[in-house]
């Protein structure tokens, strides 16, 4: 966290071009084959959000999609990035639960050496479970991390081994957000966005505790994908915003920026699932725990 308790991450972003995005699978509840998005309004969605994040002073790095991999659009959930303590960038590639999204993970890796950072895996090959990093964020004092839909617990460990932090297990249980980043979303130091009933009560709770002054989400409210948000600064860039919401976000000192991106809602993301950040800093986002620890709530 910076001093003036902003998030210090968030200001360096990958996105995937929307070229080849189409809905040509079922794996989650929102997507219907038979209802497509327009891909010139897609194109037009993605380019707007594209430009506002860099108004706001953030960069953006573009990979091209890849054809055959309708859902790379959805970036977040390509690797999880970080800088070790030696400024080592490196990047756990994503484990994707479903055989329909594992071709991306070969094209990322080769984006992200081209940025600097070194690959790792967590259960390539189906050895020691799945992860997908829409389901990791770093808050107060731990890697947060949803399992139960995409991320398997088993992952979880070797996380926390590989990459020397303590992960906070949180067992999301609600069909509809099945990653992490659609029931909670890191504000700053003492804020988020949480959606309890996308878990179970004690992951729940746990969650909760973590967070001084929880912006709490119904389950109609994070639907309308209100926390597949990003920050930037003081600024919440945001799909989707519920009157309740906004009174509380406003509240605690932020300004919305609003952005329709109903064309990628049809495969079940939004702006949080489309940016991946790449600015996380163990030791300064989290901090270090030497062999890693799990934590389960």
């Amino acid at each position: 966290m910076n001093r003036d308790g902003t998030l210090a991450w968030g200001h360096h972003y990958a996105m995937v071009t929307p070229e080849h995005y189409r809905i040509e699978y079922d794996i989650n509840p929102f997507m219907n084959p038979a209802d497509q998005p327009d891909p010139v309004r897609a194109r037009e969605q993605w380019d707007t959000l594209v430009a506002t994040l860099r108004a706001l002073g953030a960069r953006v790095d573009v990979l091209g999609g890849a054809a055959g991999s309708p859902d790379m659009v959805y970036a977040m959930n390509l690797g999880l990035a970080v800088t070790d303590p030696d400024d080592m960038p490196r990047v756990v590639m994503s484990h994707m639960r479903f055989a329909e999204r594992r071709a991306e993970t070969p094209v990322a890796e080769k984006f992200f050496a081209g940025l600097g950072f070194a690959s790792t895996y967590i259960g390539r090959s189906g050895v020691g479970g799945h992860f997908e990093s829409g389901d990791a964020f770093p808050y107060a004092d731990a890697l947060l991390v949803g399992h139960g839909k995409r991320s398997d617990e088993v992952a979880l460990k070797a996380l926390a081994t590989e990459l020397d932090v303590r992960v906070r297990a949180l067992r999301i249980v609600h069909a509809s957000m099945y990653h992490l980043d659609l029931a909670f979303c890191p504000l700053d130091a003492r804020t988020a966005f949480v959606c309890p009933d996308a878990f179970d009560a004690a992951s729940a709770r746990a969650l909760l505790e973590s967070v001084p002054q929880p912006i709490v989400l119904s389950v109609a409210d994070a639907l309308t994908f209100c926390a597949n948000s990003v920050v930037v600064g003081r600024t919440v860039v945001m799909p989707a915003c519920p009157a309740g919401v906004r009174r509380s976000v406003e509240a605690a000192g932020f300004e919305i920026v609003e952005l329709d991106l109903s064309e990628f809602h049809l495969g079940g993301g939004s702006i949080r699932c489309m940016t991946n950040p790449l600015d996380i800093v163990i030791g300064r986002d989290l901090p270090g725990v030497p062999g890693g620890e799990l934590v389960l709530a």
